[in-house]
């Protein structure tokens, strides 16, 4: 049976992304299972892999991206009796989720409720598992605290201020003015980063500094982050946009940052969050942080903000979409039915 999946056929632009069909499917191996994946998404993670620049990825073309799927179990490989055929799952795969059908290893996918939307379920795997780890996890944030969230619109973004609405958080965010309706409906304090200085706003408005910062941007933001901190606080770092687009900073240098402001006496802590690294160093952590994520969703108390709904062929213009910050939330990419 033939089935289809997008290649990265070499490092480059989102052109580089083709469909290819392979003639036979893949056969589990032994403590694998087979998924039919039935959605996954267009990630900035996934424009950095497809870029080359992933320091995760060692993998060189062609190979397929995809950090994260749900799917149905497909077929059982050798010993596998933890799972069954038909029954749905999700999974970090950080490459690999582009195509119709995958093996996994059984013991790193985790069952979904029947009843929950595909599109909500994997946008909580990569995005709203990465902003509730780095709320309660890293920062250990506490109720009732003050936070700034840079590149707040994006899909890690709205994921931290949804959780940090349930924690009555008061909570600021950096965004272009025109997503600036959309941040305050979400329940964030909207500071335009074009026309305003983010570090002169939050000084005047929160003179004793603040109790936590996300940023994803590296660079220069990284240094005027840590200055509107609280004595107390902590400036958790993650992803590093502006780093991996060529607009200033560098990833090396920016840890190299955060281990030397932690040797300073009387200071903010700093932390940086890589996904991939708490998962192999606490793989419990990412079951249990993301059936809490579940549950969550269950009950209605999170909702995922779906921007885009395209097709799997259509990654390469899902890639575009991604890279230009053209999409509110999270893109998702429908595979099979």
């Amino acid at each position: 049976m033939q089935y289809r999946r997008i290649v990265i056929s070499k490092f480059g632009s989102p052109e580089v992304l083709q469909e290819i069909t392979e003639k036979e499917l893949p056969k589990p191996q032994k403590g694998q299972v087979r998924i039919k994946v039935l959605t996954t998404s267009a990630s900035f993670t996934d424009t950095l892999v497809r870029r080359g620049i992933y320091p995760d990825v060692k993998e060189k073309p062609p190979f397929s991206p995809g950090y994260d799927l749900v799917g149905i179990v497909d077929e059982l490989g050798e010993g596998v009796n933890n799972l069954t055929v038909g029954q749905k799952v999700a999974d970090l795969t950080i490459i690999g989720a582009y195509t119709e059908y995958i093996c996994l290893d059984a013991n790193s996918v985790v069952p979904v409720p029947n009843d929950l939307d595909n599109g909500e379920v994997v946008s909580l795997i990569l995005t709203y598992l990465t902003a509730y780890q780095m709320l309660h996890r890293f920062a250990k944030v506490k109720d009732g605290q003050t936070i700034l969230i840079h590149a707040c619109a994006g899909a890690v973004g709205t994921a931290m201020i949804q959780l940090g609405k349930l924690m009555d958080l008061k909570m600021y965010g950096t965004a272009s003015k025109n997503k600036h309706d959309f941040v305050k409906r979400m329940g964030a304090i909207p500071i335009d980063y074009k026309q305003q200085d983010f570090v002169k706003v939050m000084k005047e408005k929160e003179a004793n500094g603040i109790d936590a910062v996300f940023d994803p941007m590296g660079g220069d933001y990284f240094s005027r982050s840590l200055s509107v901190l609280k004595k107390t606080g902590i400036l958790v770092g993650f992803g590093f946009q502006n780093s991996a687009s060529g607009n200033g900073g560098n990833v090396i240098i920016d840890f190299m940052k955060i281990h030397l402001w932690n040797l300073l006496p009387s200071k903010p802590s700093a932390k940086f969050y890589v996904i991939t690294s708490i998962r192999k160093k606490h793989p419990k952590w990412f079951r249990e942080d993301l059936n809490k994520l579940f549950k969550l969703l269950s009950e209605r108390k999170i909702k995922p903000e779906i921007g885009k709904i395209m097709r799997l062929n259509e990654a390469s213009e899902a890639h575009k979409l991604v890279e230009k910050a053209m999409v509110k939330g999270k893109i998702i990419l429908k595979v099979t039915e």
